[in-house]
């Protein structure tokens, strides 16, 4: 329901309201005009409205125009507003060239396969250190120029994940936002990453192998929680394989609190890692899920998301012999809360193309506005953001983008975007290159791609 002309008249509580042509205690309003909002809330679409931004968060979201003095005001022209996107495990911020080592942290990056958990000398079972220590927020780089080539492709906000390791586990996910602070880190281990799925290949561990160091881990990680303070007494009980570092970060994963991410295709093991979580009462979120179709009524009945690339189609491995392009509408319709991720051989470089992503969704039978929503309001409620981001409604952060066109189409690119309130740059190293090499008859040219 829309809000009265009284109610808009005061903003709401944690807004700073504003006060004329002086002492204005931000940055200037800015009152968005002439706009089809999708505001993804309870107000739905509207067809012409207008939003205003007041000290980084939405201020007024209605249809009837009212006078704000000193407003930038911008006219939208009738073209559509939606929230900021945000794309779900990439691995923006920590990485910016794949193979050149010093700007890769996505991941551990070391051998660690000989680590010696037990402190003998020669152990008898191969023991791995299985990095659920690794913190991804500690290598988030906000001068990372992949930032800026996804920003001014309307993404805001980015759920960066470790990427997928030889370990059982790869380490804590944070939410990022894409702004131009110093400290982009949103929010602090969001969810433990664990791989269920066999690589493959001579020497490579088998799926039941990979079963008993996942479930070795975690009892390993139950039984230090029961007796911590004994541990870390001299002489006290060390009984578990795993690393004390390893044995704290899984804390709040056996404890309930943190989501485990866990990547997974094959339709059984989806099945086999639901029971696993039902019975330890672990929150459990879906990565990759290419035959998550097939168990969609079990994923819904269960509330677990699950997190997809939606142009998975023909399989890669015996894993995902079921991939199919109707994933994402099959489990939609079924009642999954489903999010969408890049594309999965560049989760970082293509975080720019999560519309086409989406796009994609739709083609294969996906509700537009629900596949709008699995790059908005359904991470936010994934990731826990959902107070402050995910939806066009007052209160929450001014994460929005005015778009040329239809979001979901590849031809459309956003005119304006905006996160927390500051209208970003619409610049990105490519686009000073392109700039820069536009001219082929330029003599000397100057260096805009710094």
């Amino acid at each position: 329901m829309l809000c009265g002309s009284s109610a808009l008249a005061q903003p709401p509580a944690g807004v700073v309201a504003y006060v004329g042509n002086t002492g204005i205690p931000g940055p200037a309003p800015v009152l968005i005009q002439n706009a089809k909002i999708y505001t993804l809330g309870s107000q739905g679409t509207l067809a012409n409205g207008e939003l205003l931004i007041m000290s980084g968060k939405i201020a007024r979201v209605d249809i009837n125009s009212l006078p704000m003095p000193g407003a930038k005001i911008i006219d939208a022209k009738g073209k559509p507003v939606t929230p900021g996107l945000m794309v779900s495990n990439s691995e923006l911020g920590a990485i910016e060239i794949d193979l050149v080592g010093e700007t890769n942290d996505s991941g551990p990056g070391q051998d660690l396969s000989a680590f010696d958990a037990d402190g003998t000398d020669s152990p008898t079972l191969k023991e791995t250190i299985a990095s659920a220590a690794f913190d991804v927020s500690d290598a988030i780089n906000p001068n990372s120029t992949l930032i800026a080539v996804a920003r001014i492709r309307g993404v805001t906000r980015s759920l960066t994940a470790p990427a997928i390791g030889s370990g059982v586990f790869s380490g804590h996910a944070a939410v990022i936002d894409l702004g131009l602070g110093p400290n982009l880190v949103e929010k602090t281990r969001v969810g433990m990453v664990a791989n269920l799925e066999p690589a493959g290949g001579p020497g490579a561990p088998s799926r039941p192998l990979i079963w008993a160091q996942f479930r070795e881990m975690m009892d390993d990680a139950r039984e230090y929680q029961a007796q911590r303070a004994a541990y870390h007494r001299p002489g006290g009980a060390r009984d578990q394989r795993s690393s004390r570092i390893d044995l704290d970060a899984l804390a709040d994963v056996v404890e309930g609190r943190e989501p485990l991410l866990v990547y997974v295709n094959r339709v059984s093991t989806i099945r086999q890692v639901l029971a696993y979580c039902r019975a330890n009462k672990i929150k459990l979120v879906i990565l990759g899920g290419s035959e998550a179709w097939m168990a969609a009524s079990d994923l819904a009945a269960a509330h677990v998301p699950v997190v997809i690339d939606t142009e998975l189609n023909l399989p890669n491995t015996f894993s995902d012999i079921g991939a199919t392009l109707k994933n994402a509408a099959r489990l939609d319709a079924a009642g999954v809360l489903v999010a969408f991720q890049p594309q999965s051989n560049g989760l970082a470089h293509y975080a720019r193309t999560i519309t086409q992503i989406a796009g994609n969704a739709v083609a294969n039978g996906m509700k537009w506005d629900h596949a709008l929503a699995a790059i908005t309001r359904n991470p936010a409620e994934i990731w826990g953001l959902a107070d402050s981001y995910g939806t066009l409604e007052p209160g929450k952060d001014a994460d929005v983008v005015i778009w040329d066109g239809d979001p979901l189409e590849v031809t459309s690119a956003p005119t304006a975007v905006f996160i927390k309130g500051q209208q970003m740059p619409m610049t990105s190293r490519q686009t000073a290159l392109r700039e820069r090499y536009r001219d082929a008859a330029q003599q000397n040219p100057s260096a805009g791609y710094h």
